[in-house]
């Protein structure tokens, strides 16, 4: 609602009245103003003159402005549409309108005049009202409403003065007007209602000679001018003009990239379920209206709002901006950029795109495409014709991307700083990027083709295909700028590596901080039928923009081989673009043709300026194809034979754009052969080597294969002392909740009287490293409270909910400890904390499930990375994976981690007797499933003290948390103390003891029951003991227990897992290779008890669980 000064209106209707009846014969009301006004201002916001189409959602914005204008007659209300007020002045306004209420009066109005109006104005002021909101007549986009007038006082030049003020109002359809639109359509209304002279020049002819009324104070005085005269101009011609070339560069901003040359093979239609949408051309023929305007009249568009930054100068025509619009949206380039929201995004956008239109490339630049398209197209001819039966996934069809990511290296590095790029690349052209790009020689490869790679069997490595590896390496700018290359390896898992990279890129900002995300930068390479078909494409835009995950933004390329494998677009997604998850997080979307590689070096380089400037990520939709199949021995034409007719006639792309430089006079035959021939003979010359060369092209072995020992893990009472009294005390003035400071009363006074439970151990354990210099991130569901309210890491203030987290302010000089609540997303916050965990070895970083059965949704993740990354690749991972288990009366869904499953991919052989320090270092992964706080406070420091780097699967206990068994003493933290990977009856010392007849082992909290149980029974012949770490399996200790009970020939596995569930299948064969070691042990009998074999792994049943 505004309030419209009717000063000069009233003026000018006195002073005018007669004359304007006189000559025109018209009565002038107020109506004829209001609708001048309305008509100015959806010119100036056209968001108001639209519509739209409920059945298909589909918003159409008028080229027009048409308004139905409320008639009151003897039968009721009316609304007759006025059209074409675009073109009308005050006085025509009259006088149709007084037509209109003529027709009604006398009942001669047709359906042709009362429909199609953009939106209504209704005067109910006649009546009195003050102000009113009335319904939208569908399809219509809003109803202005005129209302009564009333003298009011208002402040002029510091002065009250009495004037009289009506009240303006807009209904409107929040579909299709926002807040901020509708709020400028009053604003202009008011404005051109209290000026007297737009209100005059809009009234009469051009000839009518200007005289202000004396002494009266116009809007402009108080609040500055929005219209004016300029050029010749009546304002409402030049408003319309300007209306007209918004509208067409919205047009081709919103469907530009409908009609751009996108496509190399011009017969697939990469777009679907598209709109038939025609843009304007210079002819003045499309969606716009342009008839009766004059498309070569210049008009001034300086100082003017909403968007014209694609045409730059000061003046322009409507021709010029058509064909501007069409050079800019309708190239080799599309562009899709309406879906963002940020103007200032979409301004800066707008005139990038435009400058990509005005520059042309150096002779030097071009010369520099033509050499990187040369060495990529060598490589995959020189491959197909030394290794024809190999498959490699080659570049054929997408060879631009050479030159496209050579610019963007380049230019991230040398315009912005970039130092480190980390990337994470999908198989197609992989290897040929490798050396093309990131200047890997290509000996490596060459071996793996020819199988002369040795691969380290004896220490576990199983090595892999090739076109999985990642590399580390550094590429040379064209400034002499040296930027690292770090490519995460990629198993053939669609889009699995992508969380890894982005973690791995956030763990190396946060070891140099500062500027850290300007310094590295990710690269995500994905193809078609992933990035629409794969879910964790989604969950790692959703990351994007969330503390802890945050990566200053990604560059995300997709090949867009237009097929999956088999599959056309039609039957792999939904959507038009392959893109379009894109728009999910607001990411800029170009496409691009990849046979024209001067456009591609424009958007990659843009991509670079996009990140440097917003920090956020942003889409190519690289648009190429595979000139042989999925692979180089695939036969495509099986299931797409047209596509593959059309690409057997494509000439490559080095040979067009050879053709097009020469033709241009820019760049000769012999220059393109030159580099051919060379980039030739390099390849020969690098193949000859590599047939006397028999290295491996793994790293060096890791320090997990060499390490000697393992580092202590103890902490002197001092400082567990200075630790507990930070975190169990909170500042003054803080007010937490009432439950939680008794809670942290009982833990301090616990500890000191020489006692932790599991919460705290896990509390000591973190601030212990943090003193030592070491980084702890806590990621997952809800893990700044825990799950199960047992954690407590940062404090809410009951009052000014403000958050204190006590480990971050143990000591100045400590190092940084993060918690993080993830979003409800498995696959991808742990494939992120992974790949966090390769690039911060010295630090702990652990991902809490909120349940254990939650791993489920991460299995790619553990079964592809943690679990063999480093047999594979040789990648050294600390991650602790920190898992609910145990049967609490929680159903099949909470209750089990799956221990089983985890067991199945350890690797550790039937061995007996080998020493504990060879265990840790030949096995993939530690797996625990302590029971004491003293154990949980050493393993998660081991994790980070040891040389030896494996990941650590954690279960713990729910009920344990709070258990009086699961207590531990202070003194099991200090000393000589370290982790216990078997734990013996504590009932029983370590001397020989014949009396016990039973042994029964088992691990996790099944042992509280067992314990229960033989108490409440006195039963004194049974010993318990658990096997808190499951693998590497503790066989060495295991027979020195059984060494210690030599009577105990009924040995029992006890488990609360089902028979298929637990760790029963793992333990059996490890148990009996212990007894069969030993002749003595031979009589020894091996029994299992637990629940049967279920599919499900516990049941609803609180009774029976």
């Amino acid at each position: 609602m505004q309030q419209v000064d009717m000063t000069a209106l009233m003026h000018f209707r006195k002073l005018y009245k007669e004359i304007v009846l006189k000559q025109f014969g018209v009565q002038l009301g107020y109506m004829g103003a209001f609708t001048r006004a309305a008509t100015v201002a959806s010119l100036e916001v056209p968001e108001v003159n639209v519509s739209m189409n409920t059945e298909d959602a589909y918003i159409t914005y008028r080229d027009c402005v048409d308004i139905s204008v409320a008639v009151s007659t003897p039968r009721g209300l009316v609304t007759p549409v006025l059209r074409g007020c675009e073109s009308k002045d005050i006085i025509a306004m009259e006088r149709d309108i007084a037509g209109f209420a003529k027709k009604a009066r006398d009942g001669k109005l047709t359906m042709d005049d009362i429909c199609g109006g953009n939106f209504t104005i209704s005067n109910p002021g006649i009546f009195g009202s003050l102000f009113g909101t009335p319904v939208i007549n569908y399809p219509q986009s809003a109803v202005f409403n005129m209302n009564s007038i009333r003298d009011e006082p208002v402040v002029i030049n510091g002065q009250v003065v009495i004037r009289p003020i009506m009240y303006i109002t807009i209904t409107y359809d929040h579909r299709l007007i926002d807040g901020r639109e509708a709020i400028e359509t009053d604003y202009y209304k008011q404005s051109d209602l209290e000026e007297w002279r737009d209100i005059y020049d809009t009234s009469f002819p051009a000839t009518y000679a200007y005289h202000p009324p004396p002494g009266l104070v116009s809007g402009a005085q108080r609040r500055g001018n929005l219209t004016a005269n300029i050029d010749g101009f009546k304002p409402l011609q030049k408003k319309l003009y300007v209306s007209k070339a918004r509208e067409i560069i919205r047009t081709f901003r919103e469907h530009g990239h409908t009609k751009a040359n996108t496509n190399p093979l011009e017969y697939v239609a990469e777009v679907k379920n598209q709109h038939d949408v025609v843009l304007p051309d210079s002819s003045g023929l499309g969606s716009q209206r342009l008839s009766g305007l004059d498309l070569d009249l210049e008009f001034d568009i300086d100082g003017e709002p909403h968007a014209l930054e694609e045409l730059g100068n000061s003046s322009t025509s409507l021709r010029k901006v058509i064909t501007a619009c069409q050079s800019i949206y309708c190239s080799s380039i599309g562009v899709e950029l309406c879906h963002i929201t940020d103007p200032i995004k979409q301004a800066w956008l707008c005139t990038k795109v435009r400058d990509i239109g005005l520059r042309k490339s150096t002779i030097a630049e071009k010369k520099i495409i033509v050499d990187d398209l040369a060495r990529g197209t060598m490589l995959e001819r020189f491959l197909a014709m030394k290794f024809p039966n190999e498959k490699h996934f080659g570049l054929d069809g997408l060879e631009a991307m050479v030159p496209g990511l050579c610019a963007l290296i380049d230019r991230s590095a040398n315009e912005h700083g970039v130092r480190q790029i980390i990337l994470s690349q999908c198989h197609r052209g992989r290897l040929n990027i490798f050396s093309s790009v990131f200047q890997k020689s290509p000996d490596w490869l060459f071996r793996q083709f020819s199988g002369t790679v040795k691969v380290d069997v004896e220490n576990g490595r199983s090595s892999d295909v090739k076109y999985h590896y990642g590399i580390e390496g550094e590429r040379m700018t064209t400034e002499g700028n040296t930027v690292k290359i770090d490519v995460v390896p990629n198993p053939s898992h669609l889009e699995a590596t992508g969380p890894a990279a982005q973690g791995k890129t956030k763990a190396a900002q946060d070891l140099i901080g500062g500027d850290g995300q300007s310094r590295i930068m990710p690269i995500a390479m994905h193809t078609d039928g992933a990035i629409s078909g794969q879910g964790s494409v989604y969950e790692v835009l959703n990351l994007s923009k969330l503390k802890g995950y945050e990566v200053g933004g990604t560059i995300r390329i997709t090949v867009n081989n237009q097929v999956s494998f088999t599959t056309d677009p039609a039957s792999a997604r939904s959507t038009e673009y392959c893109t379009d998850i894109a728009k999910y997080i607001g990411m800029p979307i170009f496409h691009v043709n990849s046979d024209d590689p001067e456009a591609v070096l424009s958007v990659f380089k843009l991509a670079s300026d996009w990140r440097a400037r917003f920090q956020s990520d942003i889409m190519i939709d690289f648009v190429c194809y595979r000139r042989f199949g999925h692979n180089e021995i695939d036969q495509a034409s099986f299931t797409q034979p047209e596509m593959y007719k059309t690409i057997a006639d494509k000439t490559p792309v080095l040979e067009v754009y050879a053709e097009k430089l020469n033709a241009e006079g820019m760049v000769d035959a012999e220059f393109v052969e030159s580099c051919k021939q060379r980039h030739w003979d390099r390849l020969e010359d690098i193949l000859k080597q590599s047939q006397h060369s028999t290295g491996s092209f793994d790293k060096p072995p890791s320090s997990s294969k060499t390490a000697v020992s393992t580092a202590s893990t103890v902490v002197d009472n001092g400082t567990l002392a200075n630790v507990m009294e930070h975190i169990t005390t909170v500042p003054e003035q803080f007010t937490p909740h009432r439950t939680l400071l008794r809670i942290l009363r009982g833990r301090k006074k616990d500890f000191e009287t020489g006692t932790v439970d599991w919460v705290t151990a896990e509390a000591l354990a973190f601030g212990s490293l943090l003193k030592e210099g070491h980084a702890v991130r806590l990621s997952g569901e809800d893990v700044e409270r825990g799950t199960f309210l047992q954690r407590h890491s940062v404090f809410h203030d009951q009052n000014t909910y403000e958050k204190w987290t006590a480990l971050k302010n143990i000591n100045n000089d400590q190092a940084s400890f993060t918690v993080y609540n993830s979003p409800l997303s498995e696959f991808g916050v742990l494939g992120f904390d992974y790949g966090y965990s390769l690039r911060a070895p010295d630090s702990l970083t652990m991902w809490e499930a909120q349940f254990g059965d939650f791993i489920n949704n991460a299995q790619v993740i553990f079964d592809q990375f943690v679990a063999s990354g480093e047999a594979k690749w040789d990648l050294q991972s600390n991650l602790v994976l920190s898992l609910p288990h145990g049967y609490d009366r929680q159903g099949p869904e909470h209750s089990s981690a799956r221990l089983g499953r985890f067991l199945e991919l350890c690797n550790e052989g039937l061995i007996v007797g080998v020493e504990q320090t060879l265990q840790q270092r030949s096995c993939n992964m530690r797996v625990a499933y302590p029971t004491t706080p003293a154990n949980l406070f050493h393993a998660l420091r081991r994790q980070v003290l040891s040389p030896i780097k494996k990941p650590l699967i954690l279960f713990f206990s729910k009920s344990l948390l709070r258990h009086p068994l699961a207590r531990s003493r202070v003194s099991e933290l200090t000393g000589s103390t370290a982790f216990q990977p078997v734990l013996n009856d504590p009932k029983y010392t370590a001397t020989l003891n014949i009396k016990i007849t039973k042994l029964i082992f088992c691990s996790g909290q099944v042992f509280t029951a067992l314990h229960e149980y033989r108490n409440e029974h006195s039963i004194m012949d049974v010993a318990i003991v658990r096997i808190e770490e499951l693998h590497p399996f503790p066989s060495k200790r295991v027979q020195d227990v059984l060494d210690q009970f030599p009577a105990a020939k009924d040995v029992v596995w006890c488990q609360e897992e089902p028979y298929n569930g637990g760790a029963w299948y793992y333990v059996k064969d490890r148990l009996e290779s212990v007894f069969n070691s030993r002749v003595d042990q031979g009589a020894r009998e091996l029994r299992y008890t637990g629940r049967r074999s279920a599919a499900a792994v516990a049941t609803g049943s609180k009774r029976l669980t």
